[in-house]
């Protein structure tokens, strides 16, 4: 009887911990919001996404908020190529995404070293000029051994570190 109550009572304390942090997150645990309860900047800063935003998860809407938030406060260049990124993930298949995740997912297992050989030749292909990175992204390359790069990805991890979701 009295684990009856001791847990009933750790249950009541969850709840009300939950209330005490605000109606606000509790709403937004329950509903991810759908494009137009965004605020008018959330939707300015992530327009790449609003076609597929309402069939986003609600942890992937919540990281693009997120994200959105700390829009403002980044420099000029890094806004543009999130943007840029956002733009060209938006325009993945979403075989082409879960392909990108899957590359993303085999890149961070690899060992130290390996990590540094892939971050050296991504270096090394960053430094080519535009023409080359064209040419090369044109024709097929040698991807990871599960065959995971989309074709017209570049060789080497995306330049923000993360895949977009």
């Amino acid at each position: 009887m009295a684990e009856g109550r001791l847990r009933s009572l750790t249950l009541v304390c969850a709840f009300a911990s939950t209330l005490a942090v605000g109606d606000a997150c509790a709403q937004l645990a329950l509903k991810p919001p759908s494009w137009n309860e965004l605020t008018p900047q959330e939707r300015q800063i992530l327009a790449p996404l609003q076609p597929d935003w309402d069939k986003l998860d609600v942890q992937r809407r919540q990281k693009w908020r997120g994200i959105a938030q700390q829009y403002p406060a980044m420099p000029p260049e890094r806004q543009q190529r999130l943007q840029s990124q956002m733009r060209s993930w938006a325009n993945l298949s979403p075989a082409e995404r879960q392909a990108v995740r899957e590359r993303y997912r085999t890149l961070r297992s690899l060992p130290p070293d390996k990590k540094a050989e892939v971050r050296q030749k991504w270096d090394e292909y960053q430094s080519l000029p535009p023409e080359r990175k064209r040419e090369l992204a044109g024709r097929p390359q040698a991807g990871p051994p599960n065959g995971t790069r989309p074709p017209g990805t570049p060789p080497g991890p995306r330049a923000g570190g993360n895949p977009p979701q």
